[in-house]
Parts: structure tokens; sequence; C-alpha cells
């Protein structure tokens, strides 16, 4: 488990100023992979109950464009923020609760960036959704 210091380190490495709403939504974002914006505002409350919807918009904004947090949105849900980034994962993505699982890319890092036909596009990351039901959704 990352502490507020692996946290602060992480911020002046991506060459960010370390501030305390920045450290708690780097916080949550670590300890609740694939929360949306409102989870993540109501974890950072929890120690910042003074920090403003806004104030969380704006370090997810920072920490997504720095590479510090990955943002997915699978079609038809809300945005969702995860800590995982630097590898080609994928997502399942459970049709019916909205539960989402990391996926290895199936046949390593390199290959899942070989499109068959990349129409001159320097490809850097490809994106599957697997969609289905959870374990759970599929035994109800």
């Amino acid at each position: 488990m990352a502490t507020t210091l692996d946290f602060q380190r992480l911020l002046r490495g991506a060459a960010l100023r370390v501030t305390r709403p920045r450290v708690a939504v780097l916080g949550a974002v670590h300890a609740l992979p694939h929360a949306d914006t409102d989870s993540i505002i109501a974890a950072v409350r929890r120690g910042l109950p003074e920090v403003s919807h806004q104030a969380v918009y704006d370090c997810l904004h920072a920490l997504t464009a720095a590479g510090l947090v990955r943002r997915i949105q699978p079609s038809g849900l809300v945005a969702r923020y995860e800590a995982r980034v630097g590898d080609n994962h994928h997502h399942s993505v459970c049709r019916s609760c909205g539960r989402i699982a990391d996926v290895d890319c199936a046949v390593g890092e390199a290959p899942c960036l070989t499109a068959s036909h990349d129409h001159g596009f320097a490809v850097d990351e490809a994106e599957v959704i697997y969609w289905g039901r959870c374990p759970a959704c599929s035994t109800t």
C-alpha cells in the first residue's frame, strides 16, 4: 500500500506541486480502483472535508495529464479513474452492475499495440473492453 510520502514523490517526479488535495486524490484513486468522481470526492472529504468538487476535478485532470492516473469511460458509464498506468491493460465490464475488472493484455504488451492496419497512426495505446456479466450477476 502506497503512503503519503510515496504520493508526494510521485507528484514531484511528474513535476507537479505537492498539495494536500492532490495527495488525497492520488490516495483515493489508489485505494479505490475504477472509482467514479463522486466516490473519489467522498473519500477525499473524509480527510479534507473542506475540499470542493472543482478542486477534485482539477486534481484528477492534472494527475491524468501527468500520467499518474488513468481515466477510462466505458460506453454508457461515467468516467472512472485508476492508478494502474504505464501498461497496456484492458477491462471487463459487467452489463448488470457496472463492476469493472482489469484484464492483462491477451498476447503481451507490445503485440496488443500492433493493429491489423494502423492507417499511418503512431499507436501508443490500445483500449479493449470486454462486456458481459460478473460472477455475482451471472448467478442471479
